[in-house]
């Protein structure tokens, strides 16, 4: 959840580790703060709140050196204060931490510490690990990092400096995501790609429990017993301005308005491209049942997913979110495929189902977007989505490619399992295909859902509704609404408002109705006759021809496409609006309160 960078290098490392810091903000942004050597130990600032503060302290009280690390913290043990900032020192100064993840024995290797008389000044687990390397500490930091490694129990990522060796940073990772990379003036650590890709587009991805020793001159990889590892570094094909806003006024909305580019791209990729092979490769003819596990938006295309897999494929679905599939002892074995998404490919729920799956001899395929990322190396087979960094913590365009693979998987699955012809399956493909224009025609209203989203910014409390593959998409636009807006927002089957629901429907209340089926067309209206005769207003999404606009319904009209396809353009929709009515309410759409890109703990 939070983020890391180191530098060591010729340049100044204040500065790049503030630069890397915005780049990683997404992962948090309770406080932030930097560890530099200059020369005669380690100066640390650290400040609560955004990292603007921390730039200001730092602007006013100047630091220089020439190496670094630096943390942007999303709090979990401790609130947010000055104190229990990230970076820690040991007890005697000699050695500074910066760490992601959650060290779950943190407790007991406190009280052990203290009864050797060592003191804590914060609340966090991650002083344990400085505390701890400080007491293991016998001249030789690698020694020390193993030791402090064994006894460890949870996750983290870690960047290490040493005040004895000063030119030097160490960094280890357990179920967390770590890059290293290398520059022609200096290495990087980092949590994610976006932090070093204007110094770097050579990267490497350590295994667990592998240790780099990053120096001015390049990278050494080592493992648990000092025995060198080979590595070979990855390159990196994103462009550095696909990680800048580019002029935007948000990233949340440059990634809406990129999203029929990373379709195409990653339709390509599943067609002809490097997901090609992957997909044809999957035996599922012998699979008995589709089991999809995520957490938050993937959880919701999953959802959508359930419904074309079961249309397409006559294949029984099951959709868990992660984090319960890991505590249900779920009823699966080898004739169980197992579809883990993540945009991040670190959801520490999602890793741990996806080992509960393989556990169970289930066959594991991760859709993930991230190269190198814990599940991608772990999952059995892995597809890859094209949608590129995502720096707003609420998803858009990795959602959207999600979406864009699953149907290209069920189109695939289909056929082989003769469940669709090929003239059924070329017709599918040509509406696959055509999704990019068909969306960029419906970001070409965003001026209209500008206009209604401005007048929906009072409105305490908003209802989604659907039927079938609609309900299912009106889970994601429920979520990005509670997500950026912090309105209050559910989403409900149509047939189950008069199951209880329709009691909280009053005056001025705002129902958001998605209506893509055609022999449910009549159902949806009823629902929305219903809402409208207790007072509510309607903001109705799709191709449904009975719907008019007037004083009470405003109908958003979406392009014809396959049935099974029209969450595609739906959620096109149910962005826009969610961000423009955090925009007219004044908010930080990028990075939501409480909220972080990669949920890499528990």
């Amino acid at each position: 959840m939070c983020g890391i960078i180191g530098y060591v290098g010729d340049e100044d490392a204040v500065g790049l580790i503030v630069e890397g810091l915005k780049k990683l903000e997404y992962r948090g942004y309770d406080s932030a703060g930097l560890a530099v050597f200059t020369g005669g130990g380690f100066e640390v600032v650290k400040r609560k709140g955004r990292l603007s503060v921390l730039e200001s302290e730092i602007a006013a009280h100047p630091l220089r050196g020439r190496v670094a690390i630096g943390h942007t913290r999303w709090a979990t043990h401790g609130e947010p204060s000055d104190i229990n900032s990230h970076p820690h020192l040991g007890s005697r100064s000699r050695i500074a931490v910066v760490h992601n993840g959650i060290i779950e024995n943190h407790k007991a290797l406190r009280e052990r510490l203290q009864s050797r008389g060592i003191e804590f000044a914060s609340q966090t687990d991650s002083e344990v690990i400085a505390q701890l390397a400080e007491y293991y500490y016998n001249g030789d930091i690698m020694d020390t990092v193993i030791k402090v490694a064994a006894r460890l129990e949870g996750s983290y990522a870690l960047g290490i400096m040493c005040r004895d060796d000063p030119d030097t940073l160490i960094a280890i990772k357990k179920d967390n995501p770590l890059i290293i990379g290398v520059s022609p003036h200096g290495s990087f650590l980092a949590s994610d790609v976006p932090a070093v890709l204007k110094h770097t587009d050579t990267v490497y991805y350590p295994e667990d429990m592998e240790i780099a020793v990053l120096r001015r001159d390049g990278v050494r990889f080592y493992n648990s017993d000092k025995e060198p590892v080979r590595k070979e570094p990855k390159t990196i094909t994103w462009s550095v301005d696909s990680a800048e806003k580019g002029g935007w006024p948000h990233f949340m909305l440059k990634e809406i308005m990129e999203q029929p580019k990373v379709l195409r791209d990653t339709i390509r990729s599943a067609v002809s491209g490097e997901n090609k092979d992957v997909i044809d490769g999957i035996d599922i003819a012998n699979v008995k049942k589709i089991v999809i596990t995520a957490c938050g938006s993937a959880y919701n295309a999953g959802i959508v997913a359930k419904y074309v897999f079961e249309k397409l494929c006559r294949t029984p679905v099951e959709v868990d979110l992660a984090s319960e599939f890991r505590y249900r002892d779920a009823n699966i074995g080898p004739s169980a495929l197992v579809i883990l998404i993540s945009q991040s490919g670190e959801t520490a729920d999602t890793i741990a189902a996806m080992r509960e799956a393989k556990a169970k001899g289930a066959t594991t395929l991760a859709i993930v977007n991230v190269v190198g990322s814990a599940i991608a190396k772990e999952s059995d087979m892995c597809v890859y989505t094209a949608a590129g960094p995502e720096i707003a913590v609420a998803t858009t365009k990795a959602f959207s490619a999600q979406l864009a693979l699953l149907y290209a998987l069920a189109i695939r699955f289909a056929v082989k399992l003769g469940a669709l012809s090929p003239a059924g399956a070329e017709e599918l493909q040509a509406e696959l295909w055509a999704l990019p224009d068909k969306i960029t025609s419906v970001l070409a209203q965003v001026d209209t859902i500008q206009r209604y989203a401005a007048s929906c910014v009072g409105y305490k409390s908003v209802f989604y509704i659907g039927r079938n593959i609609d309900y299912a998409i009106a889970l994601e636009g429920s979520l990005k609404l509670k997500e950026i807006s912090y309105v209050h927002s559910e989403a409900y089957a149509g047939g189950e408002l008069k199951h209880g629901p329709i009691s909280l429907i009053e005056d001025e209340t705002l129902v958001v109705a998605i209506s893509n089926c055609e022999r449910l067309y009549g159902k949806i209206m009823s629902n929305i006759e219903q809402v409208i005769s207790r007072g509510a207003k309607v903001m109705l999404i799709g191709r449904n021809p009975d719907a008019e606009s007037g004083d009470k319904l405003t109908h958003i009209a979406l392009p014809d496409t396959a049935e099974l396809f029209s969450p595609s353009l739906s959620v096109i929709v149910l962005q826009l609006f969610s961000y423009y009515v955090a925009a007219n309410k004044g908010l930080d759409i990028d990075k939501p309160r409480n909220l972080a890109k990669s949920v890499t703990v528990e």
